[in-house]
Parts: structure tokens; C-alpha cells; sequence
């Protein structure tokens, strides 16, 4: 049999692995999806188990069975490409494959600041964000939570949080002059306004120096607080940034049209860990996903692959607690109750398939 293992279940892994199950593959392809996690979660939601809206079932669904694929369930701790296998955490487990999809995901980027590793939660993984949740959901009224970082998932924990806890002092930091500076400067302004509103202190141009236990350090004021939230930046894998394969400026793996890398043409890279025009999100990985799924299914019969199409993000919506959002859809500006219920009916559809 030859192994076809796709290392990480998330956005992108699972877009692949569904792809294949409905594929016409030889019998002797086995599909083998390695995860830390017995089950899919869904990532652009985890602010609300941060903030304590959600259950975790809300939040993850059970991968599909098959009779051609076989799940592994661990922590990898690295690639050996001279002998093609794969070492778990778990020493006793040795795993090998012929086609390999790396789809790990991307991990917090601490910029070097001192303490800020340690003394912040984090919102990475689905385990970190029941950890963060646990934190703010145990705190005594009027507690102070910090926030730094005011992109997407920044504003999203805020807001979130707001919503849950009416009671709890609230602090997001900033680094540039406005929150969400990708966005069009009406959603800017509105989420803006919504934190004006819902009194959530906004700290713009914030430079933060290090992080301590009960508290931040920023432009040279230290602000007492109870829990501290990092959503400031993100880098690839760090089983991906172990390995010797080229790298753009932001330690991403550069591969050729067909995600494959240049001279392992056996592995395919894909998501937050492969060179891309676009910024990560969960959006492009599943339409990578679906790409590289079309691709491999022709290498494994033996055809030459077609060049894939040009990815298309359909836009990005945001939410605002439960009855307020925001996003950009098809080049329009989005805000109120209508990008709200339509990221929620876009998780609606996600669970179903």
C-alpha cells in the first residue's frame, strides 16, 4: 500500500481529505490524516469559546469515516525526509508516507518580546482557547483583561467578550493608527464606534515592551491586568520551519504552481505555511485544499496534473458579538446584522459537510 498522509485536519486538510474520499483512487492508495485532535474544529470560532458563548461541540465536528482512510492521532514531532517518516511525541509511533501533505497550521508570532510567550493566552489551537476561556471565565467582576492586537481575530475576542462579561474592564492594543487597517475605512470606523459604544478602551499606536504575569508594558506604561490575550501576529508551523526547504520573507515554504516543493515534489505544502499573495485565513486554505486534492488525484493515476486556477476569496466577515458583524463580500463593505448572519449561516453549512 502506498501512504497518502495529510499532517493536520484543519481548514486545508480536511478540504483535501474529502476531496480524495470522493475521488476515483487505485486500490492501493491509502489516505492516513494525522492530528493532535480526534475531531475537526472550526478556528475562526474560537473567540467565542474565549469568551465563553459557545460550547466546545458548537465549535468542532466529528472527521468522516471512510473504509480507505485511516486517522492518527498525536503530536508530531518531525519529519525525516531522507527515510520518509514521520515521529510522533510518542516514540513508539513511526509513521511513513509516499505523498505527504503538510497543513499544520500556523502558530503565535511573539516579535521576541520578552514574557510574552509565557504569560499570554492564546487562541491557536483548540486546547489554548479552552485554556484562555477557563481564564476569563474565572475571573471575579470587574477584572481587567488585555488584549494585544486589533486585527480580525483581535477585534472579534474583544467584542466577544464585551458581550459575555458587561462587567469586565476591557483593553485592546493597537499597533497602528486605526483598528483592522486592511479593511475599508467605513468598517474601520464602525467597529470603531462599536467599541466607543460598548466601552471598550482602545490603545492606538501601542509599541508593547514585555509582558508580565499581571500585566503589560506598553510605550512605557504598565498596565496592572488579570489575563492578556496575544492575537498579535502569526508564523508557520514549527515542524514546517524545522525543515530545509526555501522560504520567502515570512518563513513560509516557496513551491511551485502545483504546491509542491521544488525537488520534493512528493510533499505538498498548503495554508498558513505555503507562500501565498494572500494572508492567511481559513478560506484560502480550504480552496488550496480543494486544489491540491484535484492534483494529487491525478499524479496517484498516474496523469499529469493541470495547472489550478486561480484562487478567488469570495471576502472576509467579521463578527461583533452575536447580532453585529462586519466584512467585505464580492468588493462590498459590509456592516450590521446582515455579515453576522451570513457568517453564521457560512458555520451552518460548514457542520453539514
Amino acid at each position: 500500500m502506498k501512504n497518502l498522509v495529510i499532517l493536520g485536519g484543519g481548514y486545508g486538510g480536511l478540504k483535501v481529505l474529502t476531496g480524495l474520499i470522493n475521488a476515483n483512487l487505485p486500490d492501493d492508495v491509502q489516505i492516513v490524516l494525522v492530528d493532535k485532535n480526534p475531531y475537526h474544529s472550526y478556528k475562526t470560532e474560537f473567540h467565542t469559546i474565549v469568551a465563553g458563548t459557545a460550547a466546545d461541540t458548537d465549535v468542532r465536528t466529528a472527521y468522516p469515516t471512510n473504509d480507505r482512510v485511516h486517522y492518527e492521532f498525536g503530536t508530531v514531532r518531525k519529519i525525516n525526509l531522507d527515510t520518509n517518516e514521520i515521529y510522533f511525541s510518542d516514540k513508539s509511533k513511526v509513521l511513513t508516507y509516499d505523498y505527504l501533505v503538510l497543513s499544520l497550521g500556523c502558530e503565535d508570532a511573539y516579535h521576541g518580546i520578552e514574557g510574552a510567550e509565557k504569560y499570554t493566552e492564546s487562541l491557536q489551537s483548540f486546547s489554548r482557547a479552552r485554556k484562555a476561556g477557563a481564564a476569563v471565565g474565572n475571573l471575579k467582576a470587574y477584572g481587567k483583561v488585555s488584549i494585544v492586537g486589533a486585527g480580525l481575530s483581535g477585534i472579534e475576542v474583544a467584542a466577544e467578550i464585551r458581550e459575555s462579561r458587561p462587567d469586565l474592564n476591557i483593553r485592546l492594543l493597537d499597533r497602528g493608527g486605526s483598528v483592522l487597517k486592511a479593511f475599508d475605512p467605513k468598517i474601520q470606523a464602525y467597529v470603531a464606534d462599536w467599541f466607543v459604544k460598548n466601552d471598550v478602551e482602545v490603545l492606538h499606536h501601542s509599541v508593547v515592551e514585555y509582558v508580565e504575569k499581571d500585566g503589560v508594558c506598553n510605550n512605557g506604561i504598565c498596565y496592572v491586568n488579570d489575563v492578556t490575550v496575544w492575537t498579535a501576529g502569526v508564523q508557520p508551523h514549527a515542524i514546517v520551519r524545522a525543515l530545509p526547504f526555501e522560504k520567502d520573507r515570512f518563513n513560509k515554504v516557496v513551491t511551485n504552481e502545483f504546491y509542491q516543493v521544488p525537488n520534493n515534489e512528493h510533499i505538498y505544502v498548503i495554508g498558513d505555511n505555503v507562500s501565498s499573495t494572500y494572508s492567511p485565513s481559513g478560506q484560502l486554505a480550504g480552496l488550496q485544499g480543494e486544489q491540491v486534492a484535484t492534483i494529487l488525484t491525478d499524479v496517484v493515476n498516474g496523469r499529469t496534473p493541470k495547472k489550478p486556477k486561480e484562487i478567488k476569496l469570495r471576502g472576509t466577515l467579521g463578527s461583533l458579538g452575536k447580532s453585529d458583524g462586519f466584512g467585505s463580500m464580492f468588493q462590498q463593505s459590509l456592516t450590521g446584522l446582515v455579515p453576522r448572519l451570513t457568517k453564521s449561516g457560512i458555520l451552518w453549512l460548514q457542520k453539514r459537510h
